[in-house]
């Protein structure tokens, strides 16, 4: 079963780009997105529809704004909207979907570039999503964009980005503390290599230049990494200023 996570910075944007085209041939079982930027009345859903594909779409209140969802050929037997606190679910931040063996979350983690509100917005963000996995004992893939770095291998300059908000000390304390509840980020477990990045800026070349982020992850409780078969970053995927991530587990649902 192949599971893609992508931050497309805008639904309707990727599909005039051929994202239509390319999740046909790429075809994966289930594709969670971040950052899908509207609500489901503002696209044709129905090309998707026609892939195969179940949708779980959960939009932020505020119009072209964040947003997460699910889309996935597995009928799932639960859906989750949000984690319970108005403040946060307000911005279509997070879905789950829970099939026979396994969960699947799709997160869109807030950043704190644009100053102190918005990071202290994001700390508490945090703390609210370690508690929500804090006592969940089930078999879980957590996925999407972190807005973080977490160590100086996943970030192009580590030592000019040492202050800038996804590589900031408290963030990357959290991402260990957020491992040590079970996860697994089961790209690093597998590659040790560097120059992996999710995330590159528009300024500046960075993509052709390969300087960029790894801010978007799958996490996986332990008991699914004998699962894994293979774990990748689809680098050469333009559809965004991210670009997908794949995890391919054995067996299906």
């Amino acid at each position: 079963m192949k599971v893609l996570s992508y931050n497309i910075n805008g639904i309707r944007a990727v599909i005039k780009k051929g994202f239509i085209d390319w999740l046909k041939k790429e075809n994966p079982d289930i594709i969670c997105l971040q950052e899908i930027k509207a609500f489901k009345s503002q696209f044709d859903y129905t090309l998707i529809e026609n892939l195969g594909y179940n949708i779980y779409w959960n939009s932020a209140e505020k119009k072209g704004y964040s947003g997460v969802a699910i889309l996935s050929k597995i009928k799932a037997n639960n859906i989750s909207y949000g984690i319970g606190f108005s403040k946060y679910d307000l911005e279509g931040r997070f879905i789950r979907a829970d099939f026979n063996k396994f969960s699947l979350c799709s997160i869109y983690f807030p950043s704190g570039t644009s100053g102190s509100i918005r990071q202290k917005y994001k700390m508490e963000f945090l703390n609210k999503i370690y508690n929500y996995f804090k006592n969940d004992n089930k078999s879980i893939i957590v996925c999407g964009d972190f807005n973080i770095c977490h160590f100086p291998i996943d970030i192009h300059d580590p030592i000019r980005n040492k202050k800038s908000s996804g590589f900031l000390p408290e963030e990357r304390e959290w991402m260990s503390q957020f491992i040590n509840l079970g996860f697994i980020d089961i790209f690093r477990k597998n590659n040790s290599s560097p120059h992996n990045y999710t995330w590159w800026s528009y300024r500046a070349l960075a993509k052709q230049r390969n300087k960029g982020w790894r801010i978007d992850y799958f996490m996986i409780s332990s008991d699914l990494e004998k699962r894994v078969s293979c774990s990748s970053i689809l680098s050469d995927i333009n559809f965004s200023d991210h670009c997908p991530i794949s995890l391919v587990l054995q067996n299906k649902n």
